[in-house]
C-alpha cells in the first residue's frame, strides 16, 4: 500500500504540469484573438499596443499559452493550499450540540466555511490527490493512511475523522453540520477503516460509520446513525441491506 501511495503521488505530480500544458495549448486560439483584437484597435500607433501582429510566430503564442496553462495550475493549487491553511486556523473548535443561528459561534463557524467555498473554485480538479487529501488535513481532518477522497464535498473537515484505506466516491457530500429549527446543529462525522462511501451519496453530522462497512451511491444517512461495521447501506433514507456475515437483515 505505501508503495501504491508513493507511485500515485508521483503520477500525480507529473500529470499536473500536463494538465497544465493542455490547458495553455486550448488557449493559444484566444490568446491570438485577444491580441489581434488589440492589434486592430491600436491602428498604426505601436505606443498603444503591438500592431504587427501577424508577423509574430505561431511557436510564441504556443509557448505564451504553454505558459499562461502552468500559471494558472500555480494558482489554483495555491489558492487550494492557502484556504486549506486559513479554514483549518479559524475553524470553530465546537462541541456537539445546537447552537443559536443568531449567534457569535454561527458566525465563526460560517467565516471557517468561507474558505472552503474559496477553494471550491479549483478544488475540485485536484480531486483524487495528495493535493486534496493535504487540503483536508490542513482544514482539520483527520485523515488515516492511504485514504482516497474523491469528493470536493468534504464539508466541516475539522469535524471529520477518516480511518485507514477509506474511499470517499465522486461527489458525495460528508457534512458536520445542519441548521434545524433556527439552531445550527454540529456533530463530528467517524468513518472506519476500509469503510467506502458511494458516489453522490451524503453523511450527516454525527453519523458513525464501522470499519469495513459500505454507504452504497445516491444513499442519504440521516444525522447520528450508527452503521456497524461490515454492513452494506443504501436508500433513501439508508437502511441495512446486508448484515457483516452476508445475510439480509429480517
Amino acid at each position: 500500500m505505501k508503495s501504491f501511495t508513493i507511485v500515485q503521488n508521483l503520477l500525480t505530480a507529473m500529470v499536473v504540469p500536463f494538465l497544465a500544458a493542455i490547458v495553455g495549448l486550448a488557449s493559444v486560439s484566444g490568446i491570438y484573438i485577444f491580441w489581434k483584437i488589440q492589434s486592430l484597435w491600436s491602428g498604426n500607433d505601436p505606443s498603444l499596443f503591438m500592431h504587427d501582429i501577424d508577423k509574430v510566430p505561431w511557436e510564441q503564442f504556443a509557448i505564451t499559452g504553454v505558459a499562461a496553462g502552468m500559471g494558472i495550475m500555480a494558482w489554483g493549487i495555491t489558492l487550494v493550499i492557502i484556504s486549506g491553511l486559513l479554514g483549518g486556523l479559524f475553524r470553530p473548535r465546537l462541541e456537539p450540540g445546537r447552537y443559536p443561528l443568531q449567534s457569535f459561534l454561527t458566525i465563526q463557524w460560517a467565516w471557517s466555511m468561507v474558505f472552503h467555498r474559496i477553494a471550491l473554485f479549483f478544488l475540485p480538479f485536484l480531486v483524487p490527490s495528495f493535493i486534496g487529501n493535504t487540503y483536508y488535513w490542513l482544514s482539520g481532518a483527520k485523515l488515516g493512511k492511504g485514504v482516497q477522497i474523491n469528493s470536493a464535498h468534504l464539508n466541516d473537515a475539522g469535524s471529520v475523522t477518516l480511518g485507514d484505506r477509506v474511499v470517499i466516491g465522486g461527489k458525495a457530500i460528508i457534512n458536520a453540520h445542519l441548521t434545524e429549527k433556527g439552531e445550527l446543529v454540529m456533530a463530528p462525522v467517524s468513518i472506519g477503516n476500509d469503510a467506502l462511501i458511494g458516489m453522490g451519496s451524503v453523511i450527516q453530522p454525527g453519523c458513525t460509520i464501522g470499519d469495513g462497512a459500505v454507504v452504497a451511491s445516491r444513499a442519504v444517512v440521516p444525522k447520528w446513525t450508527n452503521i456497524p461495521e461490515g454492513e452494506v447501506w443504501a436508500g433513501i433514507p439508508a437502511r441495512c441491506i446486508k448484515l457483516a456475515d452476508g445475510s439480509k437483515p429480517e
